[in-house]
Order: C-alpha cells, then structure tokens, then sequence
C-alpha cells in the first residue's frame, strides 16, 4: 500500500534510459487549410457580450484574427462587441490591437484588414430597450440582400447570465432562423452552474428560448487536439482497444497542474475552488475520454452518449469515508525561482482565514464491465512546479519473472503517457536488454511528438472551439444530461467539504512551487509515476 504522494507524472526525471522516437511522414501530413475545415462557412456575425472584459481581448479576437490570418473566417464576416464600457468602434479596434500585436501571428497589413470587422455598441445587459437598440444597428451593418449565421458569445460572468439570456430572448436575439438568419446559437463559457440544482436552473433558463442545438457549452480543454487525439488514439488503432480495460490496466493518473496562483480571478475562485473550477468539467472530461466505450460512429451525440455513460457509472463517493478517496490542499507562501510568492490567503481578494481549496486528489472508480477495481487518480491544483497536463496509464506488472535469480523481483510496469501540456506526444515505455554480457534491464521510451513533421497551421483551443460553434458542431461541447451527471457525482461531495466541523482540519497545506501536500496513504496503491 503506497502513499499517494508517490502518484508521478511521466514528465518526471530518471523513469527512461533510452528515447527511441517515432515519426510521421511528411507525406501523409495534411498541410494549410484543408487540415482546419472541410467546407465553406457561412457568412457569420459574432456578436460578444463582455467585449471589454479579460476573456475577449486575450483570447476571442486573437483566435478570430488567427483565424483570418489562415483564411478560414467566413466571408463577410462581422464582429460586434457589446458591454457597459463607454467605448467607440475605433478605441475598441485599438485596444484589441495592443493586445494581438504581441501575438505571433500579428502582421500589421492583416490587421488593417481584420480591424475593418470589428465594431463596438454600449449597452445595459439587462435593459431591453438597450439591446434593441444594439440589435439594430447589427441590422444596420449586416445590410441586406445576404444570408447569414449569428453567433452570440457570452464574455461575462455566470452572475449576469440570467439577465442577460432574458433580455437576449424577448428582443427576438434568440430566433433560430429569420428573413436574413440562416441560424442563431449561443455560446456560454464554464461553470454551467455551481452545483446540481443551479445547473439545472441555468439548463431551464437557457432552455426557454434557445433549442438544444442552439447551445453550445465551451470547455476548451476539448478543444486541445492532444485530447481530441485520444480518441483517435484509442480507436483508430488495433493495438490498444483489445488491451484498453482491467484485465490489462492496473490504474490511470489524470493530471491538470497548474504553475500560477488564482491572479485576478481571487473573486470567482473564493466561490469556486478547485473542485467546482477543474474537476466539474475539464477533469471530468478528460476522465470520460480516458474511459469511453467506442460509439458506433464518430458523430456528435454518438461521442457525448458514451461520455455521459461513464459519468452514470461513476461510483458514489464514500461520504463516511471521504480521506481515503479524496485529499484538499491549499498553497502558502514560499520562493518560486528565486522570487517569494504569496499563499493563497494572502492574495488580494482572498479571505485571510480563507478554507478554499487550490489542489485536489481524487480516486474514482467506473462501475462498469470494462473498468471494475481499477482506480482513476485525478490531480489538479494551483501553484505547483509545473504546468503540466496529462493521462498516464499503468499496465499490470508481469504476473511472474523469469529473471529473478539474476536481477531480482522487481521489474516496473509498462507505462503508456498521453501528453497535453506543455509537450503534445505520446510515450510507452517497456523493458529491454542493457547491451553487455551481464543481464541488466534498462527502461526505453518510444516518443512521438504530436507536431514533428507538420508544416501546417495548428489551432489554439479558442480558434477550434470559435470554428465549430461557427460550423455547427457539438463535438466538443458539454451536453445538459452530461453537465447534471457530473454535477450530481460532485454536489455530495462539495456538500460534505464545505459543510463538515472539521473542513479546516481536512485542508493540507503546501508551499507554493511544490508538487502539493504530503499526502496520506489511500487504500488502493498508487502509480510508480512522479512529476517530480
């Protein structure tokens, strides 16, 4: 029984000897934009509510401006940014400029182009007499004569999403087609809620004016092509499937660690904490990838009923019994590359005696045919040595070693990593034959870089999730039935953290720039793997 605080990350030092590295050909590499899209765009107005927050400058408008630069933004595309800041379409067109002229893709004769699409209206998020009057003048730039898609994007925060969809709806933004509309969908950005009812109050909210396939739920961590690798991986290839399951695998470790501390969102996190801003959604994601069944094709709602399935599996948390399965940690001040950084508690915005969690360590368990006994270890937190996401998957050690007599008993499992970030790859590792007259094994790890030999445009998460919500497809994007099961695993346990006498006494401290807590031993062993 080993302690969980021995769970690595394969990007750890001293696991390989040897790198054998696999390649792809250049020949059958996909190059320029045939890669991002496979048909014409409609032409598309973007209408972004929250355009003078964070969110659209540093990351929505450099995804659209990337995706002008590759020469897939639809025709006659408009992009109309909406919020309270008083602003003109040239102060708006300039601030977008200081942010995206750091960018690499930034070349000034393009952004002479692409600034011509951007334009600005002041309005009250939930004043109706405000958004007709933006709706309006959208009328007024679209002009007639063409047909097109609108695209509406809510920047802003889950507290104003209420007003907001209500005044979006009675002044007729919602219509799903009209005399010029060829559709209208809305994009909203996690959390999907704070818990199971508040998600289900959203989900009716957003229900009462737009379709199902109206909606589209962002979690940009699906947008990753590493992740939507996985898939591929899996399911594409005849190796693994037969020896994706219990009888094979021995655990898997999810980790999402993150190097930087709460920052600016010290407001929204006090409310949030780890579990309800990584495990919710991204991990869960991650988890229902990892897990899946194979769907009979690989179309939207075939890809999301799979995924839903294995968060109806998920085994209930042992209320009685939540150490063993669950650890909570916060982050406290200590010198990060030679420079002191504060704990979370000291951070502007954070309550001094603050019980929030910024690190969490799961171990969950699919009741399934495929999964039975075999535990998923799920990791993220803030503050840690390194950012670093990625799947790594234990096999069984050997049932019986023929070596014995010359090397001894213990010979390490093989290991299979699915990187995300910061290196897009995928490694095995296996034993082999140190060269010699003596028997030694070393460990060799086959590596495959996801980008070597590419030439093509690759897409950031924003530009792939702006291009499909533009096209129509709900791949990767959370279904309601998706969002309440993930919900429904986690509000037990949320309840139980936030609510017990001793929550001040289940929270374990580490110091900034750390792997985390030292952790408690869980009942189940834990991988050989380390990020340290």
């Amino acid at each position: 029984m080993g302690p969980i605080n021995n769970i690595k990350s394969a990007t750890g030092k001293g696991v390989e000897d040897v790198v054998v590295k696999a390649t792809a050909s250049s020949e059958d590499m996909p190059r320029g934009p045939a890669c991002l899209i496979e048909e014409g765009l409609d032409p598309c107005s973007l209408i972004i509510f929250g355009a003078s927050g964070d969110l659209t400058a540093r990351k929505i408008v450099p995804a659209l401006f990337c995706l002008f630069v590759y020469g897939v933004l639809p025709p006659r595309t408009l992009i109309l940014g909406c919020a309270r800041s008083p602003m003109d379409d040239d102060s708006f067109r300039a601030r977008m400029e200081a942010v995206v002229s750091s960018r690499p893709h930034y070349h000034p004769d393009k952004w002479a182009e692409f600034r011509e699409m951007l334009f600005y209206q002041p309005i009250e998020y939930g004043s109706l007499d405000s958004l007709k009057a933006m709706e309006a003048r959208l009328r007024r730039l679209e002009g007639r004569g063409h047909k097109r898609g609108r695209l509406l994007y809510l920047a802003i925060p889950p507290s104003i999403y209420r007003t907001s969809v209500e005044a979006i709806g009675k002044v007729g933004l919602a219509k799903p087609e009209g005399e010029h509309i060829l559709w209208t969908r809305i994009v909203i950005e996690k959390p999907f809620g704070r818990d199971l009812e508040s998600a289900i109050e959203l989900d009716g909210l957003l229900h009462k004016f737009f379709r199902e396939e109206q909606i589209f739920r962002i979690d940009h961590y699906l947008a990753k092509e590493t992740v939507q690798n996985i898939l591929m991986f899996r399911f594409a290839n005849a190796i693994f499937e037969p020896i994706w399951n219990r009888q094979y695998i021995d655990q898997v470790a999810i980790f999402a660690m993150e190097s930087g501390g709460v920052e600016h969102r010290a407001g929204y996190y006090e409310e949030a904490g780890v579990l309800r801003d990584m495990f919710q959604n991204h991990m869960m994601q991650l988890l229902a990838l990892t897990a899946m069944e194979p769907p009979a094709r690989f179309e939207a709602d075939r890809v999301r009923d799979e995924k839903v399935k294995v968060y109806r599996e998920l085994r209930p948390f042992p209320l009685e019994d939540l150490g063993s399965h669950l650890v909570l940690g916060q982050y406290t001040r200590a010198a990060v590359e030679g420079k002191e950084v504060p704990g979370y508690r000291e951070e502007p915005g954070v309550a001094p005696d603050s019980l929030t969690p910024t690190y969490a360590k799961m171990k969950v368990f699919v009741d399934n045919w495929r999964w039975q006994g075999v535990p998923f270890y799920l990791t993220s937190g803030k503050r840690l040595a390194k950012k670093v996401t990625e799947i790594v998957v234990q096999f069984h050690r050997i049932p019986h070693t023929v070596f014995r007599e010359v090397i001894g008993e213990e010979i390490a499992p093989n290991r299979l990593t699915l990187g995300i970030y910061p290196e897009e790859k995928i490694t095995m590792t296996f034993q082999t034959k140190r060269p010699g007259a003596r028997v030694c094994l070393r460990a060799v790890t086959m590596d495959f870089h996801y980008n070597e030999g590419y030439t093509g445009p690759v897409l950031e998460s924003y530009e792939k999730v702006l291009l499909d919500c533009m096209l129509g497809d709900q791949m990767l994007f959370w279904r309601q039935d998706g969002v309440e099961l993930a919900w429904a695993f986690l509000t037990p346990v949320l309840e139980e953290c936030e609510t017990c006498a001793d929550r001040a006494q289940r929270l374990k401290f580490y110091r900034a720039g750390s792997w985390g807590p030292e952790l408690p031993e869980l009942r189940e062993p834990p991988p050989a793997i380390s990020s340290q």
